[in-house]
């Protein structure tokens, strides 16, 4: 063998053997706010940010192409997904669950939604005010599919989905917001 060829031998290995370590570490799930440098290649917007469904059927696919196999597909609109990268039309999302794949962005709306936390032991309250002396509205059970109206940074003014419940909810209850996250 050729030194070249040794060199290149021991590169590879070397790469195969970090990539391996890299693997071995478990990746945090939880949702990382968006800053002003990290904007879509693709759409200019923030990433990651916070989007959900809008199709009624919508697949989940390995790869940013419909040649990819489907990893999952949805079946619920409104479900709140986060958008962690951009290929051309399409999006690579996590749902609430930590699960990623790609989903064509006609798939998708603009329109936020959040549910209660799922890592919640204890139900999440609905208050009539933003204020944790405000009258009870409902206790939420976590994964309850809510419409955001606002968020201050700490409450959010939300509706429950296909019911005429609305009220505020503490956004540290809640996947679909970033903690201290303000919009109107």
């Amino acid at each position: 063998m050729t030194y070249f060829r040794k060199l290149y031998a021991g590169l590879c290995l070397a790469l195969v053997f970090l990539s391996s370590a890299t693997l071995a570490t478990p990746m945090p799930i939880q949702p990382v706010a968006a800053t002003a440098r990290n904007k879509g290649r693709e759409t200019g917007l923030p990433i990651p940010r916070y989007v959900s469904l809008k199709a009624h059927k919508a697949r989940m696919r390995i790869g940013p192409s419909t040649i990819y196999a489907t990893k999952w597909i949805y079946m619920k609109t409104g479900l709140p997904l986060e958008i962690i990268d951009e290929y051309g039309h399409w999006r690579q999302v996590r749902d609430d669950t930590g699960t990623t794949g790609w989903m064509h962005s006609a798939l998708l709306s603009g329109l936020r939604t959040a549910v209660v936390a799922p890592w919640l032991t204890t139900n999440a309250m609905l208050r009539s005010k933003p204020e944790t002396t405000a009258s009870l509205t409902a206790e939420l059970q976590p994964r309850v599919l809510l419409s955001l109206h606002s968020c201050t940074g700490a409450w959010c003014s939300v509706s429950v989905r296909e019911h005429s419940m609305r009220g505020y909810v503490r956004q540290n209850m809640l996947w679909g917001a970033y903690p201290g996250e303000m919009f109107q």
